[in-house]
């Protein structure tokens, strides 16, 4: 039987932030995806956990060498996922199950409505980086001016409607991000950056996927997959029977869970160190598969598990939050940490941060302050 201090250690070992991968590409893939709707926290996520990589080796990936590509993933939300796995993860999130419509009727499309959006974002892409403005113009020049009606509720205004399609565009293999224009967001088509780029099948591709996940943050159960996913807990269910002797079953703790094939190993040591984790990055740790109440241990279930934060991890659970403040190459980074740091634990720390601002390439100044109520957002 396993124990949950030794799956902690088994996530940091895979993770990569206790022994480094060789590099940005191979991060990514060991995570099942990187959360990037924060650029600056996805590239703080991977250089924490890839050799001597800096934002500027995260960049590269992106933009200049295509290795990596930023779209939507698990849970409908932006990350960063390599792009030799690209064909796995769009065969696998095109064939999640429809989920219930959260528009309003009378915004939303109709399924013919929505699969002409569809063909339009893949032939407007095609041969071009557009801004949101420049592709809602191409979109409504193939389908109708009913696609371009503002009509989505937006942080500043109103969205034309057929942007509640942009998620599934990206499921379907038709959309991507590409590179920022003048601080304006870009997309195109995958297919212009992945040469060969053919989706998968949907049960090849989750034949795939559902080990990797494994791989990253297992032993987990269906539920826990669906809960990564955002998809129904009874397909996710249907979905571990399909794989058969694929997978494996262990106990953790006295609570049945999988893993792949073969891969019951565990690390020999309980986790050690100190570790600080960039917003999304825990609650990317969490929502992958740990149960709240083993990875918030005592007051950290009340001052840090509420909300998103960047976390302060100790031996492998979380223990506080942090906080940074750029102002040129300063970092002014602050940690409230709810356990006593002891000489190692400090020493420790002093490494965490100037790694951070080797990463985010500047100049770190560390104070240690005291968790307040509700923490800071």
């Amino acid at each position: 039987m396993m124990t949950w201090s030794q799956v902690h250690a088994r996530r940091l070992l895979r993770h990569g932030l206790t022994a480094p991968h060789a590099n940005a590409v191979d991060t990514v893939a060991a995570m099942a995806g990187t959360h990037a709707q924060v650029m600056s926290a996805a590239e703080l996520a991977i250089g924490l956990r890839a050799k001597d990589a800096t934002r500027a080796d995260v960049r590269a990936a992106l933009w200049e060498d295509r290795s990596l590509v930023k779209t939507y993933g698990p849970r409908g939300t932006v990350h960063l996922l390599p792009a030799r796995d690209l064909d796995m993860w769009v065969g696998a999130l095109s064939a999640l199950p429809a989920g219930r419509n959260p528009m309003p009727p009378e915004v939303r499309m109709t399924p013919e409505q929505t699969e002409q959006v569809l063909a339009a974002i893949g032939d407007a892409l095609a041969d071009a980086e557009l801004t949101a403005d420049e592709l809602t113009e191409e979109i409504v020049a193939r389908t109708g001016s009913w696609a371009g009606d503002p009509v989505m509720e937006a942080f500043q205004g109103k969205w034309p409607r057929w942007r509640q399609a942009t998620a599934l565009a990206a499921f379907r293999g038709v959309l991507c991000f590409g590179p920022t224009r003048d601080r304006k967001v870009t997309y195109t088509n995958p297919r212009r950056h992945v040469p060969g780029f053919r989706p998968l099948d949907g049960a090849e591709a989750l034949a795939r996927l559902v080990p990797a996940y494994l791989h990253a943050y297992g032993p987990s159960t269906p539920q826990r997959f669906a809960h990564w996913l955002n998809a129904p807990v009874t397909w996710a269910k249907e979905v571990f029977a399909s794989l058969g002797d694929a997978l494996e079953p262990v106990e953790v703790e006295g609570a049945r869970a999988w893993v792949a094939a073969g891969d019951t190993g565990m690390p020999d040591e309980p986790p050690r160190g100190v570790l600080l984790l960039p917003y999304f990055d825990g609650y990317a740790y969490r929502v992958g598969n740990v149960p709240p109440e083993a990875m918030y241990p005592g007051r950290a279930a009340e001052r840090v598990l509420p909300a998103n934060f960047q976390y302060l991890v100790v031996d492998g659970v979380v223990a506080g939050l942090w906080h940074q403040r750029r102002s040129g190459r300063r970092i002014a980074v602050t940690v409230e940490p709810l356990v006593p740091l002891t000489a190692a634990y400090r020493a420790a720390l002093d490494e965490q941060v100037e790694r951070v601002a080797t990463i985010l390439e500047g100049r770190a100044e560390l104070t240690i302050g005291e968790v307040t109520t509700g923490g800071h957002a």
